[in-house]
């Protein structure tokens, strides 16, 4: 069997011709981060392609039913309506965090089970659910060890870029303050709505900050901002951060060339993959035409979970909420298990691995590990 991927309208919910359906959610179009969504969706046809060879859904055919959610959270609310109308078995995917809110709240209310594969907000849901559960570290987890190789590298005094109106990034800042403090270290917010690249600098070296994090969307204004950095003879020495992760993708490279290199961002990677994640690496590099980035990993990742829980337990949406507890496979990083964690209203895989990453100057198609928690 081949993989089954549609974005058309589909037929009725009694229509299924004998398909187990997935509902599967990914920026794929601007404003949303398309590169991402577009590597997430790779992962999931991937996936499908491989149960569908291997003999499907106990003997049906796994059909993804993709819907676009261009980083637009109501887009993604009326998706999972139409999907759950649909009679999808489950949700699987979407990048952005408050869009990845949206959906979950919806799906928390029409009793469909969604598996989030790439957003870390730790509050993905406003009360506990059995029905979400995630494949991403939490982003207090993540950012927290970012944090500390920003401490281990020395810096104290860290500037924050970001545009405080987006949910995600206020609490990225938030997050790093209190981390920081606890160690003496000092966050200086700058608001991005009110400046320019030049009045960014400006601030850095007025307030002596020895690193910038950017916590503002790609590629306008980051590209902006760090080629205003990289160019200004006053902050020759400073660090440029981007705990987000937009340096992982091509599109980074691509605009900002050797400007670009030396920018840690976090990446959920283990050290060295193992048989299976080198086999889908290959596998998602013909795929993609590139290098698979960690998001094309998580949303293969998602759609083997899904599978094996379906197979276990049959289509029926009442299965996920009964079953995320006994979810144990073998994803491409490592085993996945389920587990309620602190602060967190859904089901969470504790943890994927976590690494600090940056391209490397000398060679900027290359990504230099620094440091893993």
């Amino acid at each position: 069997m081949t993989a089954m991927v549609t974005q058309e309208p589909l037929p009725r919910r009694d229509e299924t011709n004998g398909h187990v359906r997935i509902g599967a959610l990914a920026p794929l179009t601007r404003p949303g981060w398309d590169e991402a969504g577009r590597h997430l969706l790779a992962g999931m046809e991937l996936a499908v392609r491989e149960v569908n060879d291997g003999g499907g859904i106990l003997g049906r055919p796994l059909q993804l039913v993709v819907r676009d959610t261009a980083a637009d959270p109501h887009r993604a609310a009326v998706a999972v309506e139409e999907l759950a109308g649909l009679g999808v078995s489950a949700l699987a995917g979407e990048y952005h965090s408050v869009v990845a809110r949206a959906a979950a709240a919806r799906a928390d209310a029409l009793g469909v089970p969604f598996l989030c594969a790439s957003a870390v907000l730790d509050a993905l849901t406003e009360q506990p659910t059995p029905w979400v559960a995630r494949l991403a570290p939490a982003q207090s987890h993540g950012w927290r060890i970012y944090a500390d190789h920003l401490l281990a590298a020395g810096h104290r005094r860290i500037a924050v870029a970001a545009d405080p109106s987006s949910v995600y990034w206020a609490c990225g800042t938030r997050l790093l303050r209190d981390h920081l403090a606890r160690h003496d270290g000092t966050v200086v917010e700058i608001d991005v709505r009110g400046s320019t690249a030049a009045s960014v600098c400006d601030t850095v070296v007025d307030r002596q900050a020895t690193a910038l994090l950017l916590l503002v969307g790609h590629p306008e204004p980051a590209v902006s901002i760090v080629r205003s950095l990289r160019r200004d003879p006053r902050l020759a020495g400073i660090m440029i951060g981007a705990p987000a992760g937009q340096p992982e993708f091509a599109g980074w490279a691509t605009s900002l060339g050797a400007d670009g290199a030396a920018v840690p961002f976090l990446r959920y990677l283990p050290e060295h993959l193992g048989p299976l994640g080198a086999r889908v690496a290959t596998a998602l590099r013909e795929r993609l035409a590139e290098a698979p980035s960690f998001v094309a990993f998580e949303g293969y990742d998602t759609v083997a979970v899904l599978a094996d829980a379906l197979r276990s337990h049959g289509p029926d949406r009442a299965w996920t909420a009964e079953s995320w507890a006994s979810v144990s496979v073998a994803g491409t990083r490592g085993r996945i298990r389920f587990s309620r964690t602190p602060g967190s209203g859904v089901w969470q895989w504790v943890w994927a691995p976590v690494q600090v990453v940056d391209r490397d100057p000398a060679e900027p198609g290359r990504l230099r590990v620094l440091h893993t928690g």
